[in-house]
Order: structure tokens, then C-alpha cells, then sequence
């Protein structure tokens, strides 16, 4: 009987236990509603429904219109060795678009030149700002598709490790975030002035050529470059052309990612002809 009476009793207790968690669980559910309903309620305020805008490869190059867009890329290059011993650094920061640096890296390549990809080094913002990096932003950058991040590239040097001395041409994709986070870099903006006193091939297509505007290097030059900022080229001092690619002196600039083959084949003839 004593033995019934011990199990009786535990299984009592063990239910009381569990009464007792449960309804403890309840009363912090409950406090948590009441201390937190309302910064829920400002969060959800504060945000914004999630979806998707991009410019996949695949459908830039099928577009109606992109045709010769479409045969640059898949037409095989026939001169393998067209830049043999030409060096070009593509200046990149987080947030570029991907097929402006992808195309002209590849075909810059495919005929035979070295390619080196230069980053700002990794100045992470203050912890206030509440920005998350993930540990691939040491080595690498972001790359976008129009508004969209869609992957990542890894850097060869940062901007602070290289010299004039080191390249023939460097080139500057766009996208509107990687250009405004390069204009801000010292290291960048010294090397881009310095760059263009040594007379080499400074190249910079869409958003890009803003990078050249703070560096002040655009007065009395004829340039074009993505049509939102064809006003701050002008007040850069520079003379605007409606045209896929214009060639002025050592700079070349574009408009746009349908304009990447007439981009790519304006920095070839450039180099061949130096």
C-alpha cells in the first residue's frame, strides 16, 4: 500500500510540474505580448514586403534588340593573342553589375590579356549603422542584377596595394551602388587621377563614370554614360554624347549594359592601337 501510495503521490507531483510550466510559459507568452505588441507593430511599419527585380544573362541576351548583344558573346573569338601582355584592373566595389564586369572580364581574356580585380579595402561601417557584412566581404565583392544581389566575386588586391606602374588600362563597371561606394574611397579617387596624368586607358560604362566626375578629371571631355546621371557628368564640366560608346582622348565611357560588346570592342582597339 505504502508503494502504491509513493507512486500515487509522484505522479501527482509530476502533473502539478507540468501544470505549473505550462501555465508559466503561458504568463511569459502573455508578457511578451503585452511588453512587445507595440514594436512589433512599429517594425512591421518599418518594413517592407519582400520580392524580386533583376536582369538575368540569359534574358539581357534574348531580348528583342540584343541580337548582335547575344552573337559578341557566343560568336568565338578568332585572335587569341590581341592583348597578350596587356595588363587591365578592373576597379570594383560592392554592388556592381554583374554583367558589366563578367562580359568585357571574359572577353578581355579570351584575347589574351591579364585581369587583375581591384577592391577598396574592407572598411566596414560603425556597429550603429546596423549593418550585417558577411566574412566573405574580406575577399570579395557583391555583385547585382539591376536591384537585385545575386552573388559574389573574389578581389585579387585592394586599391591600396597597387601602382600606375602595374597596368595599361583600367576599367570601372557599373551599377548604381558600386560606383558610390568607389567615389568615396581615397585610395581609389588618387589612383584614378594619377591613372589618367600617366595618359593610360581609364574605362568606365553606366553608373561608373561618376567615379571619374569625383575625381575630377571629366572638364572639357566628351563622355556619355547611364541617362540618370548625364547631369553630373555635365556639371563635372564634361560634354555629353548620346552614343552606345564615346572615345575621348584616354577615357572611354558607356551608356549601359546592351552597350558591353561596342564597350568592350572601344577598350580592344584602344590598347591594340597603343
Amino acid at each position: 500500500m505504502k508503494t502504491i501510495s509513493k507512486v500515487i503521490a509522484a505522479g501527482i507531483t509530476s502533473i502539478l510540474a507540468v501544470v505549473n510550466a505550462e501555465a508559466q510559459v503561458t504568463v511569459k507568452t502573455n508578457e511578451m505580448k503585452t511588453n512587445y505588441s507595440h514594436e512589433l507593430e512599429v517594425v512591421n511599419q518599418l518594413s517592407t514586403q519582400s520580392a524580386v527585380v533583376n536582369m538575368p544573362v540569359t534574358k539581357l541576351l534574348n531580348a528583342p534588340g540584343n541580337e548582335a548583344l547575344k552573337a559578341f558573346f557566343f560568336t568565338p573569338v578568332k585572335n587569341k593573342t590581341a592583348l597578350k601582355g596587356k595588363k587591365i584592373a578592373v576597379i570594383v566595389a560592392d554592388g556592381f553589375e554583374e554583367i558589366e564586369l563578367t562580359g568585357p572580364v571574359w572577353y578581355f581574356k579570351e584575347l589574351g590579356a591579364e585581369v587583375e580585380i581591384v577592391s577598396p579595402k574592407f572598411n566596414p561601417a560603425p556597429e550603429r549603422y546596423g549593418l550585417v557584412f558577411p566574412e566573405m566581404s574580406n575577399t570579395h565583392v557583391m555583385a547585382i542584377q539591376y536591384l537585385q544581389p545575386v552573388g559574389w566575386i573574389k578581389f585579387d588586391r585592394t586599391a591600396d596595394q597597387i601602382k600606375v606602374s602595374d597596368y595599361d588600362a583600367v576599367f570601372i563597371p557599373g551599377g548604381a551602388w558600386n560606383p558610390d561606394n568607389l567615389r568615396y574611397d581615397k585610395d581609389v579617387i588618387k589612383f584614378i587621377q594619377d591613372f589618367n596624368k600617366s595618359g593610360k586607358l581609364i574605362a568606365a560604362i553606366c553608373h561608373a563614370p561618376v567615379v571619374l566626375a569625383s575625381a575630377d578629371i571629366l572638364k572639357g571631355r566628351k563622355l556619355t554614360g547611364y541617362w540618370n546621371i548625364q547631369v553630373d557628368l555635365k556639371n563635372a564640366g564634361g560634354t555629353i554624347l548620346e552614343q552606345p560608346v564615346v572615345t575621348d582622348g584616354n577615357i572611354i565611357t558607356s551608356r549601359h549594359p546592351i552597350d558591353v560588346a561596342d564597350f568592350s570592342r572601344a577598350v580592344e582597339s584602344w590598347l591594340i592601337k597603343k
